[in-house]
């Protein structure tokens, strides 16, 4: 084995070594737990799971949501992939940054866009009572399993259009004109010659809309209230209302059984996906609208993703900024008072702050391994060693995507709160927690674009005598650049918006933005409503800039989910 395998090798112990400590060894943690409490074997938590009904109807309630929250998002995403992969209309490129929002904004914001959209005091639920003259809500979604639904939907439309469109767009018609000409009806091309090349692309997208839903918890947490529990919300309650470690434990081995065996299941239809198709270039493919057919179809997917996916951030832009049926800035300006005049209180401005600082950290962490692991993983690799190396680490990468944020967030506190790693109370814990969320997505955002490099351009600079730390600077800096500037815009805009780890870790004195806007909601007062409508709307305006920024820098398309 040469120097420079060795030198190479050890690079790779670096994102091991972080997900070995920040990962693996909290999930063992929870392991230890639920079986061994007291160092002797002990099956009491799984037995209470199985002993009451309640689990298993905590467990069914959790897959059948999942299960049709996938089917509906599916059907109503794919018309929208159709469009945009197959047309060009003005504002496209706009729209696109626009309806991928949903889905890096908090789950605590979701729902208050949605409370706001069709809650009891809606704008359409005021306007309804007043044409019909009703002294109730005509329309009253809360706490029902149909505005979870629609939560749902709402969060991961973005996931089927995005993956689908994106081989969509570049998939050449010919075939399905070919079959056009023999005779095919369009309804025979659609199921018989462009759904199966879609097929992969199509599945992936709903294992990963299923494992969103799956794992579920703002959205169950504050729309879905008592009546409604999945894995996840279970396992949150179980720790932080009951303080029952064991049974939460039990329920967490659970959730990571099902999350891993479907992250095996998506990284195997990922790699289905990669299969040989009659591929163009997208700009040989789309077109513009000129048939009356293709323009309706066009404007009537534009008006619903607008109506669908904008109009509930609108009513909650809205509502923030309605007081006494008029305008208003009072929930605005509420957020840098104290008027509770404590020592305690932590004003919504300071969660503010504390989100941003987070978030800063986030960034640096999730760069300085996404780098190291993009570049290990997108280098030739001619030795044995380094192939075995590279299979190994790209799918371990994938796993925290696939993992529970709750779950984490527990099994931080079980492992990290004594010595060597004793981080209960340090304020590193948070970003470190936001960093294995955020770490995939730098990665996949990195990795298209390091692989994009030639080896030879490397290799005559190196001749010509330019330092590794040259050679980074002046050729893989200037490829790269746009994509790090994704990476790192989806790094802070995911740690801002975190919320299901953050509830159980972050200490009272330095909540972030998410846990802030919860904590308000939980305490009567409509200032204190308020003021979670105003949270949410500058965290809805952060992650807005973040998703255009990243449109902006965007190369070709590259880095989806």
């Amino acid at each position: 084995m040469t120097r420079r395998t060795l030198l190479v090798g050890s690079l790779y112990l670096v994102p091991l070594l972080f997900l070995a400590v920040f990962f693996f060894y909290p999930l063992l943690s929870i392991f230890a737990v639920s079986f061994v409490p007291e160092g002797v074997l002990d099956l009491s938590g799984l037995r209470r799971l199985v002993a009451s009904d309640y689990y298993a109807r905590v467990l069914w309630f959790t897959f059948w949501q999942a299960a049709v929250s996938t089917v509906l998002t599916v059907l109503l995403a794919l018309p929208g992939a159709y469009v945009f992969a197959r047309y060009r209309f003005p504002g496209k490129w706009l729209l696109r940054a626009l309806t991928t929002i949903p889905f890096v904004l908090p789950t605590v914001v979701v729902a208050n866009a949605f409370t706001a959209c069709l809650g009891p005091h809606s704008r359409l639920n005021l306007a309804l009572m007043a044409l019909l003259g009703m002294d109730s809500a005509p329309i009253d979604l809360q706490h029902t399993i149909w505005i979870i639904l629609l939560a749902h939907i709402f969060y991961n439309y973005a996931v089927v259009l995005r993956i689908v469109s994106g081989l969509w767009a570049n998939i050449s018609p010919r075939t399905e004109e070919a079959a056009q000409m023999l005779g095919a009806r369009p309804r025979d091309v659609l199921w018989q010659v462009t759904l199966p090349q879609l097929a992969p692309a199509i599945g992936a997208a709903a294992l990963l809309v299923f494992i969103f839903c799956f794992t579920s918890f703002g959205v169950i947490l504050i729309l879905g209230g008592p009546r409604f529990a999945t894995l996840e919300v279970e396992i949150y309650r179980q720790t932080v209302n009951l303080f029952n470690l064991p049974v939460a434990a039990a329920l967490s081995i659970l959730q990571i059984l099902f999350t891993f065996g479907l992250m095996w299941v998506y990284t195997h239809v990922q790699r289905r996906s990669a299969i040989q198709l009659d591929l163009r270039a997208r700009q040989q493919i789309q077109r513009w609208p000129t048939t009356r057919r293709a323009r309706l179809l066009v404007a009537a997917n534009v008006v619903l993703m607008v109506v669908g996916l904008l109009l509930p951030l609108l009513a909650l832009v809205e509502r923030s900024l309605t007081l006494g049926g008029g305008l208003s800035l009072r929930y605005y300006a509420e957020l840098f008072v104290n008027r509770r005049d404590s020592i305690l209180y932590v004003p919504p401005i300071q969660a503010l702050a504390n989100s941003l600082g987070f978030a800063a950290v986030t960034v640096g962490l999730a760069l300085a391994l996404g780098i190291v692991s993009a570049s290990l993983l997108s280098r030739p690799a001619r030795e044995r060693g380094i192939q075995r190396l590279q299979s190994l680490l790209d799918p371990l990468l994938m796993l925290p995507l696939g993992t529970s944020a709750v779950t984490l967030g527990f099994g931080f506190i079980i492992a990290l709160d004594e010595p060597p790693l004793n981080l209960r109370t340090a304020p590193l814990l948070v970003p470190l927690a936001h960093t294995l969320v955020a770490f995939p997505f730098v990665v996949r955002s990195l990795l298209p674009a390091m692989r994009s490099i030639k080896p030879s351009l490397r290799e005559a600079a190196a001749v010509l005598g330019a330092s590794p730390l040259r050679l980074w600077r002046e050729i893989d800096l200037p490829i790269v650049g746009r994509a790090l500037l994704v990476a790192a815009v989806f790094a802070f805009t995911i740690s801002m918006g975190e919320f299901g780890a953050t509830a159980l870790i972050a200490r009272p004195q330095t909540p972030t933005l998410p846990v802030a806007i919860y904590r308000f909601l939980g305490q009567p007062g409509a200032l204190n409503y308020g003021q979670a409508l105003a949270m949410s709307t500058l965290l809805m305006l952060v992650c807005a800039v973040g998703m255009v920024a990243i449109e902006q820098f965007r190369v070709g398309g590259v880095g989806e989910f």
